[in-house]
């Protein structure tokens, strides 16, 4: 028994999340799960397990403002509160600072989300319909 048939035993789930936020196939965690920068491949080339099934829609998305929401927010408040910049530089920044955080999420959420549907078997990943 290989260390990933020991991790995949252990806990499947969590494996599997890890898997996707890394953007690689929730099976086998070798192939890449996306073909550009949200595209996911229909099938893995590695293992061939089917992700064409995937129904991510705006889940990616909403966790994704949730997310910078959350750490942006309380962020921008205490830099204002301290430092009192002026308010063209704090806009700039966390401008800045929203957009590269976004685009470094959503991608990795996007693997998150289809893995956990293939985990859980939803939306046709189900191998015993």
């Amino acid at each position: 028994m290989t260390i990933q048939d020991k991790e995949h035993t252990r806990d499947p789930l969590w494996s599997a999340l890890w898997k996707g936020w890394r953007c690689r196939c929730p099976n086998c965690g070798s192939g890449p799960m996306l073909t550009g920068y949200l595209k996911v491949r229909d099938t893995c080339p590695v293992c061939r397990e089917a992700l064409h099934h995937h129904r991510a829609d705006d889940g990616p998305a909403y966790l994704t403002i949730l997310i910078v929401g959350h750490i942006m927010a309380p962020m921008l408040h205490v830099v204002f509160t301290t430092f009192r910049p002026d308010p063209l530089t704090l806009f700039t920044i966390f401008a800045v600072g929203c957009v590269a955080l976004s685009l470094y999420l959503l991608p990795r959420l996007k693997g998150v989300v289809v893995a956990f549907q293939w985990v859980r078997g939803m939306h046709g990943f189900d191998p015993h319909p």
